[in-house]
């Protein structure tokens, strides 16, 4: 059986495909592992069971949901990475955005600046978000270029506000009001 059809936005190199709770629900329920691990760009059992881990344990709750775009590389069909909100605040007209890409080998091209563009402004046209707000590493420098550039301003730093590789760390605060959005 088909996934849903979820959003679907072009660019010049990318193909971003919306991935909702209606899809995500749909496919650990009714695919097979071979589907679902081909579908989320998957390529272990371990990420087959992480994920399946994540949709038991609820991606969303009465108040928050999440939108991603997976980035599909148009001249391959590889999925290369996703962008999009998460810890979606409707009745805010907020949300938290993400973004990971699939590997060292494509970072450093632009895929994410080329993606991000048209994910915020389906936020702020098509979800109707006022606001989008970002946590990322002071050392993060890439993410640092890469929400300058996209008008993002810096708004503080949270102590401790993210725990990995076995200790907290630091995350700088940034928001993108729709006003500022161009």
């Amino acid at each position: 059986m088909a996934v849903p059809a979820g959003e679907i936005i072009t660019t010049n190199r990318l193909v971003l495909r919306g991935y909702n709770p209606d899809i995500c629900n749909h496919l650990f329920t009714i695919s097979d592992d071979s589907e679902i691990m081909n579908y989320l760009g998957l390529k272990s059992g371990e990420e087959l069971r992480v994920e399946k881990e994540r949709f038991v344990g609820g991606y969303t709750t009465f108040n928050k949901s999440f939108l991603y775009f997976h980035l599909i590389l148009k001249e391959n069909n590889m999925l290369i990475g996703w962008c999009g909100f998460h810890t979606v605040y409707s009745s805010h007209d907020r949300a938290e955005l993400g973004y990971v890409m699939n590997g060292d080998e494509h970072k450093g091209k632009g895929y994410m600046k080329e993606a991000l563009r048209p994910v915020l402004q389906f936020g702020f046209e098509k979800m109707k978000l006022n606001r989008v707000e970002a946590f990322i590493s002071e050392e993060n420098i890439p993410s640092f270029k890469l929400l300058i550039s996209n008008n993002f301003q810096k708004e503080g730093l949270l102590r401790e506000h993210y725990f990995t590789k076995g200790k907290h760390e630091d995350s700088a605060v940034y928001s993108l009001l729709k006003s500022d959005f161009r």
